[in-house]
């Protein structure tokens, strides 16, 4: 199995935590670029890829590419052909490249030409629509088999839409016409829940402290995790402290 992340839950759980606290830390382009190859390597992929489109129109990115190609890319206006863009442009859910159209002529040719400079025969792509006309692609790009490819995807597609939001969410710190988002609303037991959870009370500790069952702490806590986007409990606690919803 080339290549394709396959190491056990708990080592890559901490892992994905701290390229994920890098990627809320970073304040410019290169920060991004630096986590996308981050991530390329933790997933082991040949590469990871988000592209975006502003509100004027005009093209940016960052990913694991070859400058190359995308200088490629760019002189040949390869935006008005590509399958991904065509396709996911039209959906709302991930995309399997292999499930879209590239029957006519320019498709076949330029998945001949992007194979010379790299690209992968497999791709998985999420498309994401932001304010004010917005439209990016997150993506995944390896070389393999077709069954392998499913299981990968199968495995990672949960956490890969969650990265892609997240990278779009930084994304647009850069975009001048962007109109702020309302940090979520955590409700007065989520963050007591959250702020014991922060300071290193055990969730036996947190629910004894807060007069309530286990079950129920669990409850406070998913709908915690699910508000703020996180993909566990320890990633919740940082995001609720980085937007200041929880002071300790």
């Amino acid at each position: 199995m080339r290549g394709l992340q396959n190491a056990d839950m708990l080592g890559t759980s901490k892992i994905l935590e701290r390229i994920l606290s890098e990627l809320e830390e970073a304040d410019t382009l290169e920060g991004m670029q630096r986590v996308s190859e981050a991530l390329r390597d933790f997933y082991k992929v040949d590469h990871l890829v988000y592209h975006w489109v502003d509100s004027k129109g005009e093209q940016y990115g960052c990913g694991t590419y070859s400058v190359e190609w995308q200088e490629k890319y760019i002189s040949e206006n390869y935006v008005r052909i590509d399958p991904v863009i065509q396709g996911c442009y039209q959906r709302f859910h991930p995309v399997n490249w292999k499930r879209l159209d590239w029957s006519s002529k320019a498709s076949r040719e330029f998945l001949r030409i992007s194979a010379q400079y790299g690209v992968g025969n497999q791709g998985y792509s999420i498309p994401i629509r932001g304010p004010n006309g917005q439209f990016a692609l997150f993506t995944v790009n390896h070389s393999c088999s077709d069954e392998i490819w499913a299981k990968f995807t199968l495995e990672h597609r949960r956490d890969l839409i969650l990265i892609a939001h997240y990278f779009n969410e930084k994304a647009l710190e850069f975009e001048p016409d962007r109109q702020p988002d309302n940090p979520p609303n955590l409700s007065p037991r989520e963050t007591d829940a959250m702020t014991l959870l922060a300071i290193g009370y055990s969730r036996a500790q947190v629910a004894d402290k807060l007069s309530i069952s286990e079950h129920t702490l669990r409850v406070y806590i998913e709908s915690a995790r699910f508000k703020l986007g996180a993909l566990n409990t320890t990633h919740a606690v940082a995001r609720a402290m980085s937007r200041g919803l929880i002071v300790v």
